[in-house]
């Protein structure tokens, strides 16, 4: 059953609509669904089934029943990232969403190729969101990750529980030991800031910027679009499977 985001709250028997302009299109053009079909919206406060009442340029839904699911991390995962070359960065942005990641920093490295001014950052901001979205409801998400863009590192500092950066040169000297231990430190509901380079990595003056630990990713040199999708599918494994 295919499911929506409303940026409000529900509870049994209330109605909802969904007037978003791509939403409408999806459930009359492409589900090709009909009043009294059934879909699953994500409220802010929980997960309920609809049934559709009424359909024109708006779809009108009633509220029938609330969904017990737990489909998200158990902490709460911030990536922050530098900007990326071509559609890396996309790609990255809808496979970690898949993965869990709650939040989604760009920012523009150092050694980063690609280069954004003011402009170029909303336009793109608006796009990214947009894939967020749509791999958010295909991969059952009941919250949506939000995405910003950051012009300097330090701004992350104090935000979070746990920071990790993701160092080239850990990698290379074998270092494995600080990412497991990072993660066996996590408790339920923490919020967890992995930082990872562009293409051309961090500079030791970037690493400084930041209040956390550095660590490599096993013995391998991942991409950098890579890098976090192995950072969360770790994280999902010791907290969701191992657990």
């Amino acid at each position: 059953m295919q499911r929506y985001f409303l940026n409000e709250s529900a509870e049994i028997g209330s109605t909802a609509v969904i007037d978003t302009k791509e939403d409408v299109h999806h459930i009359k053009n492409v589900m090709r669904q009909q009043p009294g079909d059934a879909l699953i919206i994500n409220f802010t406060n929980g997960t309920y089934q609809v049934t559709i009442d009424e359909m024109s340029d708006k779809v009108l839904v009633r509220v029938t029943e609330a969904l017990e699911l737990n489909t998200e991390l158990p902490v709460h995962i911030t990536i922050a990232s530098g900007l990326l070359k071509n559609d890396k960065y996309e790609w990255m942005l809808q496979k970690a969403t898949e993965l869990g990641a709650s939040q989604f920093m760009p920012f523009q490295g150092e050694f980063s190729v690609v280069k954004w001014d003011n402009k170029k950052a909303d336009k793109k901001l608006e796009r990214f969101r947009k894939i967020i979205k749509e791999a958010a409801e295909q991969s059952y998400r009941q919250q949506l990750p939000v995405i910003k863009f950051t012009n300097h590192l330090r701004e992350l500092n104090g935000q979070f529980d746990h920071v990790i950066i993701a160092y080239e040169e850990s990698a290379k000297n074998q270092e494995q030991r600080a990412f497991q231990q990072a993660i066996k430190n996590f408790n339920k509901g923490d919020r967890v800031l992995l930082v990872f380079g562009p293409e051309g990595g961090l500079s030791p003056k970037e690493i400084e910027m930041v209040d956390g630990i550095t660590a490599g990713l096993g013995p391998r040199i991942l991409r950098a679009e890579t890098a976090p999708l192995y950072a969360l599918s770790a994280i999902s494994y010791h907290m969701e499977l191992l657990g």
